[in-house]
């Protein structure tokens, strides 16, 4: 996946990471084109081959047993060459928006479809209204800018729900052995610091492009996380629009 640097997303990204009196919210938009890369043609060919042998060894027992044609996936069915890709892009995206993690073992069940465009966007608007960010929808022009970019008429959008073991947010990074008690520690304090993630890709097949929304709410009292710039939250409830 290619990381498109698209400029008029700089200040929606910056008005996107904030503090109030009781949480700090830290998102971003980023956009990638889904032709593949050489570390993306490789993921591809190896998922592909473990998910043509699940298929194989399906077609090998009875109906009611077979696994990969039993997975509820948003996709479409799973023994599809176009459903494997869509799964694999969003796979592909999440790789490149969080290099220290490997989501190659995330399921089609931890995706959703979502009903519409409009539902997504009307919830997103919904949650910055109420953290007091409207003017990101308003003066920042949000959604003129990221139709510009993603064309949302012609999207599918798909909901990320990781589970303990796929979710970046609810862990700081891996950790040596050595320290296995004070990350055990240190997991169950984060855990409870992270109040509420959204985790959105609109996908336009026709265009090759995606779009990736996150945001996540973390408690004022929770650590600094890596992707926080340490001047993100000098300003006050007063620096809001």
């Amino acid at each position: 996946m290619k990381f498109l640097d698209i400029s008029p997303l700089d200040s929606i990204n910056t008005s996107l990471v904030f503090e109030n009196p009781e949480c700090r919210v830290i998102g971003r938009i980023e956009t990638y084109s889904c032709k593949l890369a050489g570390v993306d043609k490789k993921l591809y060919k190896n998922l592909e081959g473990r998910w043509n042998a699940e298929i194989t060894q399906s077609q090998s027992v009875s109906p009611d047993q077979h696994n990969f044609h039993n997975i509820i996936s948003p996709f479409g069915p799973m023994d599809q060459p176009s459903s494997r890709r869509t799964l694999f892009n969003l796979i592909a995206t999440l790789n490149a928006s969080y290099p220290d993690y490997d989501f190659s073992d995330v399921k089609p069940d931890q995706f959703t479809k979502q009903p519409s465009v409009p539902m997504v966007c009307n919830y997103i608007n919904n949650t910055l209204f109420n953290l007091g960010r409207a003017y990101i929808v308003n003066d920042l022009n949000l959604w003129q800018i990221v139709d510009d970019i993603i064309e949302l008429d012609e999207c599918n959008v798909y909901s990320f729900n990781p589970d303990a073991d796929s979710d970046p947010n609810a862990e700081d990074g891996a950790i040596s052995s050595q320290m296995i008690f004070v990350y055990t520690i240190l997991c169950f304090f984060f855990s409870l610091s992270l109040r509420w993630s959204f985790n959105f890709f609109f996908y336009n097949k026709k265009l090759k492009r995606i779009l990736f929304f996150t945001v996540r709410c973390l408690s004022i009292n929770a650590p600094l996380q890596e992707d926080e710039p340490l001047d993100s939250f000098s300003g006050s409830e007063s620096d809001i629009k």
